[in-house]
């Protein structure tokens, strides 16, 4: 077994090594460099569009509004990410990393609006009526008909993908966190998530949606409101706290307490591949829920969707980064969620870890009701219409036995795919730049 980890462990180091990472940055600068920075400009004009879609846009078609699409998305996004990713990208890169994640959204978010406008613009309907679309559809309806494998391909590694790091991988993380915090045994959460998983997953994507439209602004706001605790706590350092992050994006953070140093390499490598498994913007996963929102314009989608990788790194991501360097906790020598546990016991202690906690259990959860949707979409494609109800079922039993496992192997599985799923997606997002480009020109006065 020790080999195999091995074995993976190289092929992880080669496929989320270098030439990943530019791949994905390279496709989100030039997306932006096309679209003349329109996603950055423009995000007052998405937190608008944001806010109008919540009633749906009364001209167009799809089974839930752009906002509980955008509530499903970030279902899927906010997740450990946000609470242990950024910690150890901190930890493995010094707090420079963090600065190189807000560059990784800046560019992110026109990945994401492009998957998002190419999913809506390709998206067809299923068997049952219902509006699907994604990567695979995009692929297969905008590259043609000899280009359908690549879209296969997205799909079969999105389907396999999903039940490790979108199920058993939160399952686990949620068991690990209420084990620690509050002695709950890992048989026991896995049953409540997994009774959980499917009262909300076995109704589908409007039944997912309706949770999840509450569900996260809730969590998000709770989240950040304790957050906002910690940094007014430690308010008279949070000036330096920023220069020293700036600082250390571009100089190498030394030894001091626990933390043995870093290069800057270390800094851009851990900021960028943790702001990308945070906000999957070059995944293509957004398109899937986008597709299934009532639009009648793709930009408009696109520009809501966009906000998913605002909302996730700019926002959730920024706060625990924040909390983590303003405290100081990140010289203690620890990672991961232990570490932003400890930044938020120093602004509110007695509560502050437990706070984190709870907080790791319900994105970790939400995840799993966003991913659900993500791979239900991804096996249809490839099965049809007969795999869904199977499907659901299996999910919702997968995440008990993610609970109760070890999950190492999972961990290194579901790196590999989630790179397989970024390579066909990006070359569609490459190819199809040009459709991205006229679409915009022709609907975004209409849009805004």
């Amino acid at each position: 077994m020790s080999e195999v980890h091995a074995w993976l462990g190289t092929i992880n180091s080669f496929v989320w090594g270098p030439v990943m990472l530019v791949l994905i940055l390279g496709t989100g600068l030039y997306l932006q460099i096309r679209l003349k920075g329109m996603p950055i400009r423009k995000i007052a004009s998405g937190l608008r569009l944001v806010w109008r879609g919540r009633t749906g846009d009364v001209d167009g078609k799809g089974e839930v509004s752009p906002f509980a699409a955008l509530m499903t998305t970030l279902a899927a996004t906010i997740g450990v990410g946000n609470i242990a990713g950024v910690a150890t990208a901190i930890a493995l890169g010094g707090p420079g990393a963090l600065f190189w994640m807000w560059m990784t959204a800046m560019v992110g978010m026109a990945t994401k609006y492009a998957e998002v406008v190419l999913a809506v613009h390709y998206r067809e309907r299923d068997a049952d009526g219902r509006w699907v679309g994604g990567p695979m559809y995009a692929i297969r309806n905008g590259l043609g008909s000899h280009w359908a494998w690549l879209g296969s391909a997205f799909a079969l590694f999105g389907g396999l993908a999903g039940f490790g790091i979108g199920n058993m991988v939160q399952s686990n993380s949620i068991a690990a966190a209420m084990q620690n915090s509050f002695g709950v045994t890992p048989t026991v959460t896995g049953i409540v998530v997994c009774g959980l998983t499917a009262a909300v997953v076995l109704g589908g994507i409007r039944r997912i949606a309706a949770v999840a439209e509450w569900l996260v602004p809730f969590m998000a706001i709770t989240y950040v409101l304790t957050a906002l605790v910690v940094l007014f706590v430690h308010a008279a350092d949070l000036p330096a706290a920023f220069v020293f992050i700036v600082k250390n994006a571009f100089s190498p953070t030394a030894a001091v307490g626990g933390f043995t140093g870093a290069a800057v390499m270390a800094a851009i490598r851990y900021g960028v591949a943790r702001g990308i498994f945070s906000n999957e913007a070059g995944l293509g996963t957004a398109g899937i829920a986008q597709a299934a929102g009532v639009s009648s314009s793709a930009v408009r989608s696109g520009m809501i969707g966009m906000m998913g990788t605002f909302f996730d790194t700019l926002v959730v991501c920024t706060m625990t980064g924040l909390a983590i360097v303003v405290s100081g906790a990140w010289t203690s020598g620890e990672s991961g969620a232990t570490l932003t546990q400890l930044a938020f016991q120093s602004g509110i202690p007695g509560i502050g870890d437990e706070l984190v906690a709870l907080s790791l259990a319900v994105f970790a959860l939400t995840t799993i009701f966003g991913w659900g949707y993500y791979g239900e979409r991804c096996w249809e494609f490839l099965v049809g219409e007969k795999a869904v109800t199977p499907f659901r079922w299996v999910w919702t039993a997968t995440v008990f036995v993610g609970a109760v496992t070890q999950l190492e192997l999972v961990w290194q599985i579901s790196d590999t795919l989630n790179a397989l799923m970024a390579a066909p997606n990006l070359v569609a997002l490459i190819v199809l730049a040009p459709v991205v480009v006229r679409l915009t020109r022709e609907q975004i006065d209409s849009v805004l």
